[in-house]
């Protein structure tokens, strides 16, 4: 029998909510570490769903209001650093004008754009007409312009019409539940333990290449045939 032959892809799985501005953030942070990475490097990244909080009203509300609500008398101070830190990332947050609302239909938007690799486009689109656009990311409408150009807008106004991707995302939310995903960003490299919150780029990076080492020796084990178990590959 041959010898299995490791391809070297890197598996990251990123779990995020829109809502959730250290996700934006961590989201840059993850794009430059990517970018930064080893000419050679074959990483492929799948965004996965989380909802903070999945009793959250179908249409938008202000979200200053709403957070208010949630942090009390700190919440002002809280906005105020989450601003100033997301504009060192180049991010324009506006929580005067973002509405916040219930997210699974967002979430069906990125499961369609994961079908065909345009997960991160969309996912930064969508990011922004929430954080810094004020629109109503409940609204099919503003999710379908979000979604463009990558797909389609009348097959997204189709989907969230109906119910196409409500099982597969409901499955992706109760399995991130079940492997102990409890606070997002959080991200796992090739199915290890989750890494949680919005890292520095340079300690992303620092995984990302020392999962990238772990690969390429893989790899040369793999094709020299020693028998050596490849593993790596994450969850799907």
């Amino acid at each position: 029998m041959s010898a299995h032959i490791h391809d070297g892809t890197i598996t990251v799985e990123v779990y995020a909510d829109i809502v959730c501005p250290w996700c934006y953030i961590g989201k840059r942070r993850l794009d430059r570490a990517l970018e930064a990475l080893p000419e050679g490097a074959d990483v492929r990244v799948v965004h996965r769903p989380f909802q903070l909080d999945p009793g959250a009203p179908r249409r938008g509300t202000l979200a200053r209001d709403y957070l208010s609500e949630q942090l009390g008398p700190r919440a002002e101070a809280v906005l105020a650093h989450t601003t100033r830190l997301a504009a060192s990332e180049g991010i324009a947050m506006d929580f005067g004008r973002a509405l916040i609302g219930n997210t699974f239909d967002a979430h069906r938007v990125l499961w369609l754009a994961g079908n065909s690799g345009s997960q991160a486009a969309v996912k930064e689109r969508v990011f922004a007409a929430y954080f810094t656009q004020g629109l109503d990311i409940t609204r099919p409408e503003v999710l379908a312009a979000a979604a463009a150009p990558d797909l389609d807008p009348e097959r997204v106004l189709t989907v969230l019409a109906g119910s196409e991707g409500v099982p597969e995302v409901t499955a992706q939310l109760t399995a991130a539940r079940a492997s102990g995903i409890r606070s997002v960003p959080s991200v796992t490299i090739d199915g290890g333990p989750a890494i949680e919150g919005a890292l520095e780029t340079s300690v992303l990076l620092d995984a990302l290449e020392r999962a990238h080492r772990e690969s390429a020796a893989r790899v040369e084990r793999s094709a020299a045939g020693d028998g050596t178990p490849t593993g790596g590959g994450g969850r799907t």
